[in-house]
C-alpha cells in the first residue's frame, strides 16, 4: 500500500479538494464511488472533511465559502516556500487569486491560475503533507492539466516548478509527462474530451477496484457520464461529473 510520511517533492501533485453547497450530498455521492469515509474537521476548520482509505488521508470535500465559487476539483502542487512560489506565478504570467494564509498547525497555500486559465492550489506543508495514501482504490493515481495553450502552461510550469517534459506515444502530439526531479508525476495537453466548452483545468483520476461498477455507482448518485468506460493503453479509464458540475476521472484494470 503506497503511503507517504514525509513531504511530498516541490512541484509533485500532492492534495486535492472539493468546494460543494451541500455537504453531506457530496459525502455520499464520492462515499458510494470511491468508497471513501470521512472525518470532519470541525469548525475551526469550516467542517472540511477529508476524505479517507484505509484510514489515510486521500482528498478533501469542504463547504462553499463565497458566493459565485465554482464546484471544481483542485489539485494542489507542493512547494517549500509558499510565499516564493506566489513571487513564481505572478512574474510568470499566472495571478494568486487566494492567499498565501496559514493554516493553523498543518501548512501554508494559495490559489493561483494559470496564464491560460486553470486553477490550482499550493501547499507548503508544516504539520500536514497533503495525500497520505496514493495509487491504490480510493486513491489519486494520476493528473492531467488540459489546457487551451498547452505550450503556455508548458512554459508556465517549468519556469514556476522546474517541469522537464516527455512525449507519450499514442497520445495527441501537445500531449506529454511532466517530471519532478526525473519522477513523472502528471500529464500535461490540450482540451481533449470532457464536457463541451470546458475551460483550461486540472483533472485528478482516482483508482478504483472496477471502473463500471464506479460508474454505475455514480448515475445512481445523480452524476452524469462525460466520457464513457473505455479500455486504453493506460487502463481502464471513464470521466465523470459529479451532481453539483464538478469533474474528475476514474482509473482502473482493463476490462474486458
Amino acid at each position: 500500500m503506497p503511503i507517504r510520511e514525509t513531504r511530498w517533492p516541490v512541484g509533485t501533485p500532492c492534495w486535492a479538494d472539493l468546494s460543494v453547497p451541500d455537504l453531506t450530498a457530496a459525502t455520499e455521492f464520492y462515499g458510494s464511488v470511491l468508497g471513501w469515509s470521512f472525518v470532519d474537521t470541525g469548525e475551526q476548520y469550516g467542517h472540511y472533511h477529508i476524505a479517507q482509505t484505509k484510514g489515510k488521508a486521500a482528498a478533501a470535500i469542504g463547504p462553499i465559502m463565497q458566493e459565485g465559487q465554482p464546484c471544481a476539483w483542485t489539485i494542489y502542487l507542493a512547494s517549500d516556500d509558499a510565499d516564493g512560489t506566489a513571487k513564481l506565478v505572478t512574474e510568470n504570467g499566472g495571478h494568486v487569486v487566494a492567499g498565501p494564509m496559514d493554516i493553523e498547525g498543518t501548512g501554508r497555500m494559495l490559489v493561483a491560475v494559470d496564464p491560460t486559465g486553470a486553477a490550482f492550489g499550493v501547499w507548503q506543508a508544516t504539520g500536514t503533507i497533503g495525500l497520505e495514501i496514493y495509487n491504490e482504490p480510493g486513491a489519486l493515481v494520476w493528473e492531467d492539466a488540459r489546457l487551451g495553450d498547452p505550450a503556455a502552461g508548458k512554459r508556465f510550469y517549468a519556469a514556476v516548478f522546474g517541469y522537464s517534459y516527455q512525449p507519450v506515444e499514442g497520445a495527441p502530439d501537445d500531449y506529454e509527462t511532466f517530471s519532478v526531479g526525473g519522477e513523472t508525476a502528471g500529464g500535461m495537453g490540450g482540451l481533449m474530451g470532457g464536457p463541451q466548452g470546458s475551460p483550461s483545468h486540472w483533472l485528478p483520476y482516482f483508482s478504483v477496484p472496477d471502473v463500471d461498477t464506479a460508474v454505475a455507482a455514480a448515475e445512481r448518485g445523480a452524476g452524469t457520464v462525460a466520457m464513457p468506460a473505455e479500455n486504453t493503453p493506460f487502463g481502464r479509464i471513464a470521466m465523470l461529473v459529479d451532481p453539483f458540475g464538478a469533474t474528475f476521472s476514474l482509473h482502473g484494470q482493463l476490462g474486458e
